[in-house]
């Protein structure tokens, strides 16, 4: 499915490529992502819906079956245990589409994204003298 979105040039625009089921799941992503990053700026990025916030946050896109979710490795790693029911790789997680998305946990992950960038922008920032 994903070839089908190849010149997004937005979110929305990727979205609205898809059959509704489908197109409902992504909504209920993104606002979920959005309530819990309200600074991030969207962004489309290696064909994907992106949010960005002191660097990469995380990435979602749609697939046949699944819905895969980007966090980096440190988020699939720090929600290694809560992750256990979906298949998981190094930054990769896949949450089936004959399923209901869990929001709460992707909340609580995108808020660990969101502490982990801020920190590192802190810590990179130049210490005033």
């Amino acid at each position: 499915m994903k070839d089908r979105n190849d010149t997004a040039r937005s979110i929305e625009e990727y979205i609205s490529a898809f059959p509704d089921a489908t197109r409902r799941i992504l909504d209920e992503m993104r606002a979920t992502i959005r309530a819990a990053a309200p600074g991030a700026e969207e962004k489309i990025s290696y064909q994907m819906p992106a949010f960005y916030l002191q660097g990469n946050l995380v990435y979602f896109a749609a697939f046949k079956k699944h819905i895969g979710f980007y966090p980096t490795s440190s988020g699939v790693k720090a929600f290694k245990r809560e992750l256990a029911p979906y298949e998981v790789s190094k930054g990769t997680i896949r949450f089936p589409l004959d399923r209901p998305l869990p929001l709460k946990l992707i909340s609580r992950i995108v808020k660990f994204r969101v502490a982990e960038n801020l920190k590192n922008a802190r810590a990179k920032a130049p210490k005033a003298r």
